[in-house]
């Protein structure tokens, strides 16, 4: 059985156990309403045919529930905008009831028809009835609703009162400061304490909104917005001489890996060269650690933006002296001390499925999965951050990578992202399958066994063995 056959079949489920809540909703509000009509006295044709008379009621209320598409709606999906499909559905089944009631007055089929003031405090209570117990299913669904939940592991958590004493009173730049990693680290530096934060980011709006941001949180440390291309060797010269910084944070790159397979120049370019410029200008100018912020594309690639960055981890390695002796004979005069860190797929980031997918969600679908077995490891931001910011506090000249548990079936995030969205995957949002693009692995690598990695005094944080 396919996963759309097992959602349908789960879906009919659903609707038959809805009806049935349904009736017993109708059911009590029938009963409510002759309660408040005879002052809980029974009526004069007796409680038997009035109960045989809710049958009739019962169906005529299912029947125009689903008339007005009300079982079309989930529902912990229900909102306010809604409201007036339900109302019209008890509208229908007041008056249904109401000209049955005119056209048969003969007191015989009282059992099939009720009085007309039962008709109508049953039509208050039941929309009531029928609209609360789907607004408080809402209510309980949405409570049990965790983001984090969607990496199907538990979020690490570090501690990161080491790296805040490491960053506090220092100038920091940060490249790429208006991305979804860069601007979190601007947020996360200012908050440990740094004196000085240079954001270097070539986009105008992104720059904008970071700088806006943080003026508005009235951030303690000096803020330098910087519009620059990281790649442009004179212009950087000229701020590393200016604002000699001591740390280095590195997001600035490109990270779309059909983009880059299209575009392998300027993927080279702005990866590999902007990095091996921005590590040599660093070396020059004194500052005491450079952080390249990398992938777990890295790992035997077979994109050219994963072996871009590839080239820049090497970039960078050689000029702490690992792969030759004249960048070792550079380095030894070099207080610069490199390092990067491989993250797998920020969960949320500019760049990941996760926004892609939401913005497919919100227009009603179909969400695109290239392949039904494709699988990515995945971190929050915050996580990335906090990794970015411990090897930034560390002394090792190496590559870091995060233990990030098991990497999570891509198609196996689609059908849930819809399902917290309160849709049911393949029912209300189809699920289509594109085929993988040039440049794409089913499957990215992240070894941190004893044989590939050494594991650090920090959980979850692990050093690559050199290959």
């Amino acid at each position: 059985m396919t996963r759309g056959t097992k959602a349908w079949a789960a879906f009919f489920a659903t609707c038959l156990v809805c009806v049935a809540v349904d009736a017993a909703v109708v059911g009590a509000a029938y009963l409510a309403a002759f309660i408040l009509r005879f002052d809980f006295a029974e009526p004069s044709w007796g409680w038997r045919k009035v109960a045989i008379s809710y049958l009739t009621v019962c169906a005529v209320h299912l029947i125009s529930l689903m008339l007005c598409g009300c079982y079309r709606i989930a529902w912990r999906r229900i909102r306010a905008t809604d409201l007036p499909r339900f109302a019209g559905a008890m509208v229908l089944a007041a008056a249904i009831l109401t000209g049955m009631r005119f056209l048969m007055p003969d007191m015989m089929l009282a059992h099939i028809r009720p009085p007309y003031s039962i008709t109508v405090i049953c039509f208050f209570f039941a929309t009531v009835g029928l609209v609360g117990v789907r607004w408080l299913w809402r209510l309980y669904w949405m409570s049990l609703q965790k983001e984090d939940e969607l990496l199907e592991r538990l979020e690490k958590k570090f501690d990161n009162s080491v790296a805040a004493r490491y960053v506090t009173g220092r100038v920091v730049m940060v490249t790429g400061a208006g991305g979804s990693i860069g601007s979190e680290l601007v947020r996360q530096v200012a908050a440990a304490g740094a004196r000085r934060i240079l954001m270097v980011e070539r986009c105008e709006n992104a720059l904008y909104e970071i700088n806006r941001e943080m003026v508005r949180a009235k951030c303690a440390a000096a803020l330098k917005p910087l519009m620059i291309d990281c790649g442009d060797r004179m212009r950087m010269d000229a701020v590393f001489a200016e604002e000699k910084p001591s740390l280095v944070l590195h997001a600035a790159a490109y990270k779309h890996v059909p983009m880059v397979e299209l575009n392998p120049e300027e993927g080279w370019r702005n990866n590999t060269e902007a990095t091996r410029t921005m590590a040599e200008l660093s070396a020059a100018h004194g500052v005491e650690r450079f952080v390249l912020i990398s992938t777990d594309k890295a790992v035997n690639p077979v994109s050219v933006m994963g072996k871009t960055k590839l080239a820049a981890e090497q970039a960078i390695m050689e000029m702490n002296g690992a792969c030759s002796v004249a960048a070792a004979d550079k380095a030894a005069h070099s207080k610069t001390s490199f390092c990067a860190v491989r993250f797998g797929n920020v969960f949320g980031s500019s760049g990941s499925v996760v926004p892609l997918f939401r913005e497919q969600i919100a227009t009603g679908g179909p969400v695109t999965v290239t392949h039904p077995d494709m699988k990515r490891y995945f971190m929050t931001i915050q996580e990335a951050v906090s990794l970015v910011l411990q090897a930034a506090s560390r002394s090792e000249k190496a590559i870091y990578t995060l233990d990030m548990g098991e990497p999570v079936r891509i198609l196996d995030l689609a059908e849930n992202m819809i399902s917290q969205a309160g849709y049911r995957p393949y029912v209300d949002i189809p699920v289509i399958f594109t085929g993988v693009r040039p440049g794409e692995k089913l499957f990215e690598e992240i070894d941190v066994s004893e044989k590939s990695a050494f594991k650090t005094d920090m959980a979850k944080i692990y050093i690559t063995r050199p290959s």
